[in-house]
Order: structure tokens, then sequence, then C-alpha cells
């Protein structure tokens, strides 16, 4: 039964009075399938503009209000400004909390337990809600409903939770909330297959200084601890010509940085059958448009190219700060992750990196306590550590996540090592990025301010060229602009500086 069958068998039986949810799913839902998300078929990927809403329900939202909280990922906060977009398109107005919406949605991530256990806790939390006000549609969304054990365990537990929908079908949400509206049963539509790629989505983007740019879909790498390739699905990139259109369009209405997204995304281009074109030759393209910053993430070091490396050294707009996530400095390990790349080539392609751009910050991810690990494993990641001089990790200890192979490795390693070894990484990671923090006292630098400091509404913050927060005291209506801060104090993860005036200055720190 292909997904149009099953839609089409699930709006016939969607409106019956029947309450018996196994019998309800065993006739019409289908989980999603990891295993048939892990296939990669070569079929062509169709570019669609034809996203619109059907007149009947243009009011769906009249009169009604909707909150959604997003866990994970910049693709994740992508998703909730497209999902966004569609609200507003319904006639829905945003929730200034969740508690006073009329239509909630949790948009979800997969990557490590903890995120998962999260968004459990808050359907909890929700339950109360939904038992005071029955009418309030409650969804769960992103990259958790792509998982089947995810999914069954909603369906067992979380009864009250209106509607599932995944990552590929984002675009069907007005059907999904027509039929929820209309459904005395749970509302599961989730494919395991990727969908199309989309470009007229409406977006509701928040503020006018930065934007997410999405420039491709999926990745294909399939680390063996990562559940993305399954959830996100094969790698699909966006046409070029669509993506200069809406950086272009972005530069007129005024922002001052865009971020280009893809969950690979330095594999961009490599997808295309008709053109010889990757991420290198886009960023040659974007940097040519009026907008002052433009940055990437994130990057997989098997496809960070030389055509790459040179781009970015040109600089003017460019911004010289790369994240590259290593995850580990010991060969074995990286085997056994199947990063297809060994310390060597990570460290080559970081002197090729620093050669060309010598003002360049290199930041990175790493995990600790994978599988069969040793203690000269683990130290092997803390002299690569050194070696490269991050200015910033992102640490975490293993997580292992159900339908990927290394689920299935014994987690042999015990969590008392692996939180003496975390504790002993972070201190090097501190202790790097003190290093480099200081080396900024007495500098100039452009700052973009992005708005008041979070724990001081006389302090703007805002971040530099080489993504470093800065708080300062400046005019308000400096907010969204970029200005020269001369920084005093140097902190471990942000510094403080006195105001100067706006930049004139067009070049990389």
């Amino acid at each position: 039964m292909n997904e149009e069958q099953r839609l089409a068998q699930r709006a016939q039986t969607s409106n019956t009075k029947e309450k018996d949810y196994s019998k309800y799913f065993e006739s019409v839902y289908q989980p999603p399938s990891l295993k048939e998300a892990k296939r990669r078929g070569k079929e062509e990927v169709r570019y669609r503009d034809d996203f619109e809403i059907d007149e009947r329900l243009k009011q769906m939202g009249k009169g009604r209000t909707f909150f959604i909280q997003t866990f994970g990922c910049q693709m994740n906060e992508h998703d909730t400004e497209v999902m966004a977009g569609i609200f507003l398109n319904l006639g829905y107005e945003p929730a200034a909390v969740r508690e006073e919406a009329d239509v909630i949605l949790l948009n979800t991530c997969a990557i490590r337990e903890n995120a998962e256990d999260r968004v459990f806790g808050e359907l909890g939390h929700l339950k109360g809600l939904k038992r005071e006000r029955p009418d309030v549609l409650l969804g769960v969304c992103g990259c958790m409903s792509q998982e089947e054990s995810v999914v069954n365990r909603i369906l067992k537990e979380q009864q009250h939770v209106d509607m599932i929908f995944g990552t590929h079908n984002i675009h069907r949400l007005p059907s999904i909330l027509h039929e929820a509206y209309l459904s005395k049963e749970m509302v599961v539509e989730v494919w395991s297959k990727e969908g199309d790629v989309i470009e007229n989505l409406p977006k509701a983007r928040l503020g006018k200084v930065k934007a997410w740019v999405n420039i491709m879909y999926g990745c294909d790498k399939f680390c063996t601890y990562c559940i993305v390739p399954y959830t996100r699905g094969k790698e699909r990139s966006r046409r070029p010509e669509d993506i200069i259109q809406e950086v272009r369009q972005l530069a007129a209405e005024g922002y001052q940085e865009i971020t280009l997204l893809g969950q690979n995304v330095n594999a961009y281009g490599k997808d295309f059958d008709d053109i010889t074109y990757g991420l290198g030759d886009l960023m040659d393209e974007l940097r040519l448009i009026d907008i002052p910053r433009i940055r990437f993430t994130t990057s997989h070091p098997r496809d960070f190219d030389d055509r790459l490396i040179e781009v970015l050294a040109k600089g003017g707009n460019l911004m010289n700060h790369i994240h590259l996530p290593v995850q580990s400095g010991s060969n074995d390990i990286l085997k056994i992750m199947s990063r297809k790349y060994t310390r060597e080539h990570y460290l080559e392609l970081v002197r090729k990196i620093k050669e060309a751009i010598p003002n360049v910050t290199l930041t990175t991810d790493i995990i600790v306590g994978f599988p069969n690990e040793t203690d000269e494993q683990f130290e092997e990641t803390m002299t690569l550590c050194e070696e490269v001089g991050f200015d910033h990790a992102f640490t975490f200890i293993y997580s292992p996540r159900e339908g990927t192979p290394a689920a299935k490795m014994k987690d042999n390693v015990p969590m008392d090592v692996k939180k003496e070894r975390l504790q002993r990484l972070n201190k090097l990671v501190n202790e790097l990025s003190a290093e480099a923090m200081s080396d900024y006292e007495g500098q100039t630098l452009a700052v973009l301010l992005e708005g008041e400091s979070k724990k001081d509404p006389d302090v703007l913050a805002g971040y530099s060229e080489k993504n470093k927060l800065v708080n300062v005291r400046a005019p308000k209506e400096m907010i969204g602009r970029i200005v020269d801060v001369r920084i005093t104090t140097a902190k471990t993860w942000s510094l403080e500086g006195e105001y100067i005036g706006p930049t004139e200055r067009g070049e990389n720190e």
C-alpha cells in the first residue's frame, strides 16, 4: 500500500467513533521504518514551487493561536520558521505562552537520548493542560517522529497527543491540522522516504538581523552512532539559483547575516547530475551579494575540499569561523564510528585551512565513551585538541540511538569512566577557550548586536565575525547593526567591551 492509498484509507476511517486504538492502527497506521529510511535509491529529486493552501482551509486558524516549542539544531529552528509561516497563512496568530495556545507543536530532536527524555517530560506536563482544555490540539513533529520506537511509544503512552508528523511532510501541515480537527483518532502521517524539495514554503523569521538559509536536506554518511540519515533522508541539494535568489531577497530586506544550513552542508551539490557545482562555487557567488556576513554549518571533514578553502580565503563577507566536528582523535574509534577519515587526514585538513586562512577560528564536536574506547584512545582525542587548538568544543557522552549500528555494540565503557573523561576533556576545552579569548583583550572587534543581554537589559549582546559572544553598553538603536567594540575583559565563554561606534570595516578580524 503506497502513501496515497494509506492516506485515503485513513481519511475514510478517521471520522469513526471507534475508540479501539489497536484495531484502528492495525488497519491504517504503518510506523516509520528505519530500515526503509536507510535505502538510498536513485529516484530523481523533484523540485516543486507549487505549494499553496487549499481555499477551504485558509481561514482555519481565524480566532485561534499556535505555539511551537523547538528542540535541537538550527535545522529544527528553520523548520519551525516554516511551520510558523504556514500557521500565519492559515489565519492563526502566535501565542505568547503555550498554555494560551489552541495548537501546540513540539518540534523534536532525536540526536541524543536526553533530548527525547525532555520531550516525553513535556508531553507529561501537557497531559494536564489537555485535560483542562480538551479542544487544544497537541502535536509531535520533527526527527523523533521519524523513529518507529518513539511513535509506537506515543501511541501507547501518550494518547492525549492529537497528531504526529515527520520531517518530510511539513508542507502537509494544513491538511494534517484539518484532519486532526475532524478526526476522533490520533492523526499519524510519517513518511519513511524523503519527499520533494519544495521551494515556495512560507517562513516566519524572527527579527530582521540573522536568517537561516537551508541549502540541502538529509545526510548519506551513516556514521554508526547517528540517527540523522534515517530521520532526515538522503542528501538533496536545492538548486543554486533558488538559494541565490533567497539570499538576495534577504539582503534587500536588510538582514545582516545569513547561515547556510545542511545536515552535511559541504556535501552540497554532490547529488547534481547535470552540473558540477559545490559549496565553494555557491559561496563564491553569494559573497558578491551585498550582505555583511555569511556563515555555514555543519561541515563533515570528508567533504571539505580545496575549492571551498580557496573561496573562504577570499574573506570579505565570508566569516572566518569554521565548525569542523572531529568526534574522536583515535583512528580506531573513528573507524568504528564509520567517519571515513583518519586523525592524520583531519590534521592535514586543519593545516591547509590555517595556511589559507591564517586568522581562522576552529570549533568542533567530540564524543567520549564510545563503545570500546580505551584510556589510550581517549588520550589521542586530548592530544588532538591540543594540537589543533580549538577555540571551543561541544562535548558529549556517547548516547546510543535505537536503530543505529552502534546501538547494537556493547556499551562497555562504565558511566563513571565516561564522566571522568568528559570532565577532563571539558577542563582542557575551557583552558583552550580562555587562552583564545584572552588574545582579544585590547582589540577592536566588529560586533553584530542582536538584542539585550539576558542578564542585564542595559547591556547589548552580539557576536563577532569569529562568532564570539560580546556584551557591551551601547545605544539601543544600534540593535541590528554592526558596531566596533574595544574589548576590555575576556572571560572563558564571552567578551566585554566599550562601544566605539558603527563599523566601517569590511574585512575579517
